[in-house]
């Protein structure tokens, strides 16, 4: 491929266009900063998924759908983060090989597509527990969760086939050698349908969809009292005794709200920071769609690369910091308490804001 002024170039697989071969300064950054990032990416996220099977208190509908974004995140940073140290580390070759490429890329994508979907998820599920608590009853429990969290990785698996048929390997001539790239197998301009979707369906649409649920989350929670019919417990709760459904005073429906509002808020952070951490690479991609030459500065093309991969290394630190269940959770995991108790701690015990059978900690958090 040659660009306007006749020197080479490489394209690569990331919708960022055509790129010829980074200069050392690059390299030298790519080499300390992502895998930094990229272990503590891969550390905290494993933790998460590590807390939520071990732990049966944690497994909630919520908590199902943030194991499934932590699955995205690990094959995020696994998938692109690794690549580009060994890309940076070789010079700029691909050392993956041919099946590598077609099988990487497609990885990468399921992770992006499939943390989109995950994010969109839970969002529609806390809008059923908090706007429309009866019909949650049905909605809202665990086993939906895994199964609409199977379909989001199915239906984005399938999607992402496009992209073993879009990349391949092909060797590019530089003045001091030879190297195998991993890039279009056909002209850029033919994949501008394909980066439209991606930006349409995976975060233009759930980013405005979202907006809008938590627009009707907020009007609940934070501007309306707490409905004084809702008891604040579970279906299942409804088979304990009558001496301790009096337990659950005023008091207790009203740390349920805030426990509810607690969990809202770290979700929220979650939208944002997806939001915000993903703009430059979309807008990047959207941009080079259409301009020719492609849009190739080396400092801002590893910008947006580091905000993919701080965005997924940045989830873990959101729940650790945002959720005292996570924290407790993460401290039972590492002090290695394998005899879990046969009924959680008085501080720890389910209070809900609505009749769901996913019902948030008096400790806060999903």
């Amino acid at each position: 491929m040659e660009n306007a002024t006749g020197s080479p170039e490489r394209a690569n697989a990331s919708g960022l266009g055509a790129m010829p071969r980074a200069p050392l300064v690059v390299q030298v950054v790519t080499l300390t900063l992502v895998p930094l990032v990229s272990a503590v990416g891969v550390a905290g996220n494993a933790v998460v998924v590590l807390v939520v099977v071990w732990d049966r208190h944690m497994v909630t509908p919520t908590n199902c759908y943030l194991v499934s974004l932590a699955v995205a995140d690990l094959l995020v940073l696994l998938g692109a983060a690794v690549p580009t140290v060994a890309e940076a580390a070789s010079g700029g070759g691909w050392v993956f090989g041919h099946a590598g490429c077609l099988g990487i890329t497609y990885l990468q994508y399921v992770g992006i597509n499939a943390s989109s979907g995950s994010i969109m998820a839970f969002t529609v599920e806390r809008y059923l527990a908090i706007c429309h608590p009866l019909r949650a009853q049905a909605l809202c429990t665990v086993a939906r969760a895994k199964r609409m969290a199977a379909w989001v990785w199915l239906a984005t698996g399938t999607y992402c086939t496009l992209w073993l048929f879009l990349v391949d390997t092909r060797k590019v001539v530089y003045a001091d050698g030879v190297q195998v790239q991993c890039d279009y197998r056909v002209s850029r301009s033919l994949y501008l349908p394909v980066y439209f979707l991606d930006f349409v369906f995976f975060y233009a649409l759930p980013l405005g969809l979202a907006t809008v649920l938590y627009a009707l989350i907020a009007r609940v929670l934070f501007t309306r009292p707490l409905p004084p019919g809702h008891s604040g417990l579970t279906g299942s709760d409804h088979q304990m005794g009558p001496a301790h459904h009096a337990s659950f005073s005023s008091k207790g429906r009203k740390d349920a709200l805030n426990s509810r509002k607690q969990v809202i808020k770290m979700l929220a952070v979650v939208l944002v920071l997806f939001a915000v951490l993903w703009l430059p690479y979309h807008a990047l991609v959207v941009a080079n769609s259409f301009l020719q030459p492609p849009y190739l500065d080396f400092g801002f093309l590893l910008f947006c690369r580091l905000c993919i991969y701080l965005n997924s290394a940045a989830n873990p630190i959101v729940y650790a910091l945002m959720s005292q269940r996570f924290r407790n959770a993460f401290h039972r995991l590492f002090q290695c308490r394998l005899a879990q108790p046969k009924r959680p701690p008085q501080e720890d015990l389910p209070v809900c804001y609505s009749i769901v059978k996913d019902c948030s900690q008096h400790s806060l958090g999903p």
